[in-house]
């Protein structure tokens, strides 16, 4: 039997974070094998390719991984452009997964199906923590094999596992039945899927900054071919987080959200605020969406194509075996919860965190990358560059390195790992963003949660998560 200690580390998903975890281990000369289910790495990357991100590309590569391009003679790109998906593919993580190190340590056309310890199943607890783990793993032909590891990193992503469009978190009555016209995520209306949705009636349900760029796309659309009509449902009614504009941090996501108000503005796209879906029937060969408002049961359509932007969450069958304390509400880790709650919390001002705070009860397990934040939408790419950094410090048993987290982010991001106390956090600033002008408001967030009905957005002020005194963490000072 293969000793323990020289067993390799799991990572499981070869997108940007699952591939920095790979070379920070690299660096430290730890065995280490990627397991990827699409047939290339950042196969998630790709399929939202079309989309530009907001930060730039100094914000969304890796230390590591930078160092380990540099190299083989890799040029990095401007720090101040901003790159599409298929922009930080081509230039980023196909290279950095074809540098000899990287390349004979992943297997991408492989699913891992599940995890255990060998020889015990979660209920068995003597001497658990000597096991190895048991990795499944699928190559699509039928046949499963069982891989050996000493500790996993779970960075396998939310893009696959949407929220549905039932506005309860459940599948809406005919969803299933009508799933041939039904698109989850952000489609690319102006190439790829382009044929599907020029000149058709079109409705999208979301009101995060996804729904933002679908919306957008879809209006470009429109103006090929008029033919084409947009629907925009929400299930709340203010629609400041996502229309931003100056107030932003963020240029590119506040010009977004400044399009996206201008075209609900100009009637260009049709707003339905206050719909909760419940029920997608079909009409003919189109299909009608159901759904409770403030007046009762409302139908909007019909339309050919509904669009479903509602965010997503883990997929949490993969770990059935594993001892795992999640959030009760997140699904991200225990200590995680609190830190990232998006009741309290914006992606600006979600405190530093590593290894202690993304660990659970099973030793050499951990969640990283956007699924460590279970169904909160709060994460940044360079937080999971941070994560795995500690991730990795720690497995190598460097608890000096893995302990100090820090991050430098974007002015919307955490700007310190210095913890104000909870009073001063009120007084020096807030976690959104300024607030319009108009508005009696420390910040962005501020305004919304004051504008759905609560005290605030939670920092330093009345506490508007559920959760207990003793679980509310105090904000950044300064955080943007």
């Amino acid at each position: 039997m293969t000793p323990l200690q020289n067993l390799p580390i799991a990572v499981i998903g070869a997108g940007p974070v699952g591939l920095a975890a790979a070379a920070h281990l690299i660096r430290r000369g730890v065995p280490v094998k990627v397991y990827e289910a699409g047939e290339t790495v950042a196969a998630n990357v790709r399929d939202w390719g079309h989309v530009r991100l907001f930060s730039p590309w100094g914000y969304n590569t890796d230390a590591a991984a930078r160092a380990l391009l540099q190299t083989h003679g890799w040029q990095e790109p401007p720090g101040k452009a901003m790159p599409t998906g298929a922009d930080l593919y081509d230039a980023y993580l196909k290279p950095l997964a074809e540098t000899p190190e990287m390349a004979a340590v992943i297997e991408t056309g492989v699913k891992v199906k599940a995890i255990t310890r060998q020889g015990a199943d979660k209920v068995l607890s003597k001497g658990r923590e000597t096991k190895p783990f048991v990795l499944a793993v699928s190559n699509g032909n039928g046949t499963i094999r069982r891989d050996l590891a000493r500790a996993v990193i779970d960075a396998s992503g939310t893009w696959t596992a949407p929220n549905p469009l039932g506005a309860g978190g459940i599948l809406a009555e005919g969803e299933a039945e009508n799933a041939d016209r039904i698109a989850y995520g952000i489609p690319d209306v102006l190439g790829r899927d382009c044929a599907a949705y020029e000149g058709k009636a079109i409705l999208v349900v979301g009101a995060g900054h996804s729904a933002a760029n679908v919306l957008i796309d879809l209006a470009k659309l429109a103006e090929r071919d008029p033919a084409t009509s947009i629907v925009w449902v929400t299930r709340g009614a203010n629609l400041m987080r996502v229309y931003g504009g100056r107030a932003d941090q963020l240029p590119a996501r506040g010009e977004l959200g400044s399009k996206l108000k201008a075209l609900v503005d100009s009637g260009r796209v049709t707003r339905v605020a206050g719909f909760s879906v419940t029920r997608v029937r079909a009409a003919g060969g189109q299909v009608v969406l159901e759904g409770e408002t403030a007046d009762g049961v409302r139908e909007v359509g019909p339309v050919d194509r509904i669009v479903v932007t509602t965010g997503q969450r883990p997929n949490l069958n993969l770990t059935r075996e594993l001892r795992l304390d999640l959030d009760p509400w997140l699904e991200s880790s225990k200590a995680l919860g609190p830190l990232i709650d998006p009741n309290v919390h914006s992606c600006g001002s979600v405190p530093p965190h590593g290894h202690r705070e993304l660990a659970h009860p099973e030793p050499g397990f951990y969640t990283v990358g956007i699924k460590s934040y279970g169904r909160a939408p709060t994460f940044l790419m360079l937080t999971g560059y941070e994560q795995v950094r500690s991730v990795v410090a720690a497995i190598a048993g460097d608890f000096a390195a893995a302990d100090d987290v820090h991050l430098v982010l974007p002015e919307t991001g955490v700007c310190s790992t210095n913890l104000a106390p909870v009073a001063a956090a009120a007084s020096s600033g807030c976690c959104g963003g300024p607030a319009p002008v108009d508005v009696d408001a420390c910040c962005v967030t501020d305004a919304v949660a004051k504008a759905d009905g609560t005290a605030g957005c939670g920092c330093g002020s009345a506490d508007v998560s559920g959760r207990k005194a003793s679980e509310r963490v105090a904000e950044p000072a300064g955080c943007c």
